[in-house]
């Protein structure tokens, strides 16, 4: 593989290691719900109603998993066919793993750490990225490309939270011990503005790179012009 290949795909190598946790989490969790595990105060509430979490898990694991390929600018261009289909299916995933988790939000028992500060973070990121994925969606569907890449790397941007707040939380657990509310919340913030912060570097990038590519051609076609004959 050459340098270029291997850079190109670095992205979607990068999103895929932040999944890893999140989704195997998730794998155990399903686990723990088929295999009748012991009922404790931290799960009470996912046997309570488990239909929810179960939509949640698998479909933020796809969403996840297949979104990163996404990213990858070489299977955009020499499988077309795979990122249109690849789409149609992410976008019911990305909003279904939203909408049930705000569900969730909203219906489930409050779980022990959490507060009234990281639920509205949980309603804001999980609206955001609902409406992320419709106006992405909106796009496309105008044939606006730029505009739906835009919106659609920043809801999955927001989706891949749980992998970035792994590493915001993990360290202070080990350095600091368990969270208080405040500190849980906030942490959480901060991997969805991490998360959020890339995104938008990653959008004007792709701006910058486009609008050089049209100053680029726009130069070539007047030197053109001015060479044609009878000029």
């Amino acid at each position: 593989m050459s340098p270029s290949a291997r850079r190109e795909w670095l992205a979607p190598v990068l999103l895929l290691s932040l999944s890893v946790v999140p989704v195997l989490a998730g794998a155990l969790r399903l686990a723990e719900l088929a295999g009748g595990a012991p009922i404790e105060p931290e799960n009470a509430r996912f046997f309570a109603a488990p239909g929810p979490v179960v939509v949640h898990i698998v479909t933020a694991s796809f969403y996840c998993l297949v979104g990163a390929f996404q990213f990858a600018p070489t299977l955009r261009r020499r499988r077309p066919g795979w990122h249109r289909t690849a789409g149609l299916l992410l976008i019911p995933c990305g909003l279904a793993a939203a909408l049930s988790g705000l569900w969730m939000t909203v219906s489930y028992p409050q779980p022990p750490g959490d507060g009234v500060l990281l639920t509205g973070f949980r309603l804001l990121f999980g609206s955001a990225m609902v409406g992320s994925i419709v106006l992405g969606f909106a796009a496309v569907r105008r044939r606006d490309i730029a505009r739906h890449r835009t919106w659609m790397t920043r809801g999955y941007a927001i989706g891949l939270g749980a992998g970035t707040q792994v590493l915001t939380l993990g360290p202070w657990i080990v350095a600091f011990g368990q969270t208080s509310e405040l500190s849980r919340a906030l942490l959480m913030l901060a991997g969805w503005l991490i998360n959020l912060a890339v995104a938008e570097h990653v959008i004007r990038r792709h701006k910058s790179r486009r609008t050089a590519h049209r100053a680029a051609v726009a130069a070539a076609t007047g030197r053109a012009d001015m060479a044609a004959p009878g000029r």
